[in-house]
C-alpha cells in the first residue's frame, strides 16, 4: 500500500486573492516576499512587499530553493496568468520580460499615471487590497468586461472570455456558460482591467482551451 500523500502547503493563490492549500500547482508560480509556514501553514502575513509577481515554474538559471526557504521569497501558485492577475500581481520582469513589456506598454496606452515598475506596483496595491487584507472589487456591465478578467458569479470565480464565463476550480476551468449581462462584482483589479481592454492576453491553463486557441502575449 503506497505511503499516504503529505498534505499540501498553503501556497495556492485563488483569483478571490485568498491562499489556500491544495495539491494542484498549476503553471505559475510567484512572489511577495518572503512568507514563513509553520506546520506547512502560513502565518498572518500575505505579503512583505508591494511588488507582487507572476513567474515561470522554472527560473532563468535553473536555481531552486524549494518551498518553504529561510531566506528567499516563498513561492506561490496560480492555475494561470489569468488567475495570478486577479489576485493583483503582474509579469515578473526578470524571468518574463517579454510579458513585462507587453504588460507595460498596455498599461501606459490605458492612461495609467506611473510607467516605473515601482510605482505600477504601488498603484497595483492600492486597487487589489483594503487596510483589512480584503481583496477589493469594484462593479461593471458584464458585456464591457474584457477577456482575461475574473467576475464573481452565481458565487463563485468565473473568467471571462470570449463570449462566455468559465468557473475556476482547482485544477482546471469547468464548463462554459454565456457572458453575463448586467451589473457584475470584478476581481480582477481594476487598473488590470485597463491593461485587459489594451489587448494584453494573460496566458491560460489548458482546460480552457475547449473555448478558444490561447494567445500567449497581447499582440504586436
Amino acid at each position: 500500500m503506497p505511503p499516504p500523500r503529505p498534505s499540501p502547503l498553503q501556497n495556492r493563490v485563488l483569483p478571490t486573492g485568498e491562499i489556500v492549500a491544495n495539491h494542484a500547482r498549476g503553471i505559475f508560480t510567484g512572489n511577495r516576499g518572503i512568507l514563513p509556514f509553520r506546520d506547512g501553514r502560513l502565518g498572518v502575513s500575505r505579503w512583505k512587499h508591494q511588488h507582487w509577481i507572476i513567474c515561470d515554474l522554472t527560473h532563468p538559471k535553473g536555481r531552486y530553493h524549494g518551498p518553504m526557504p529561510a531566506r528567499a521569497w516563498t513561492p506561490l501558485f496560480f492555475l494561470d496568468e489569468a488567475v495570478g492577475l486577479a489576485a493583483g500581481h503582474r509579469p515578473c520582469a526578470y524571468c518574463r520580460p517579454d510579458a513585462y513589456r507587453a504588460f507595460k506598454m498596455a498599461w501606459q496606452t490605458s492612461g495609467a499615471n506611473s510607467d516605473g515598475h515601482k510605482e505600477i506596483d504601488k498603484s497595483l496595491h492600492h486597487s487589489r487590497v483594503n487596510r483589512k487584507r480584503s481583496q477589493i472589487r469594484h462593479t461593471a456591465d458584464g458585456i464591457s468586461l474584457p477577456d482575461g478578467c475574473f467576475i464573481l458569479h452565481e458565487g463563485a470565480p468565473h473568467l471571462v472570455w470570449r463570449n462566455h464565463v468559465l468557473p475556476c476550480l482547482t485544477d482546471g476551468y469547468g464548463p462554459k456558460t454565456d457572458k453575463p449581462n448586467g451589473p457584475q462584482i470584478v476581481l480582477t483589479p481594476a487598473p488590470i482591467i485597463g491593461v485587459l481592454r489594451e489587448g494584453y492576453t494573460p496566458i491560460l491553463h489548458h482546460s480552457a482551451a475547449t473555448v478558444a486557441t490561447i494567445a500567449t502575449h497581447c499582440p504586436d
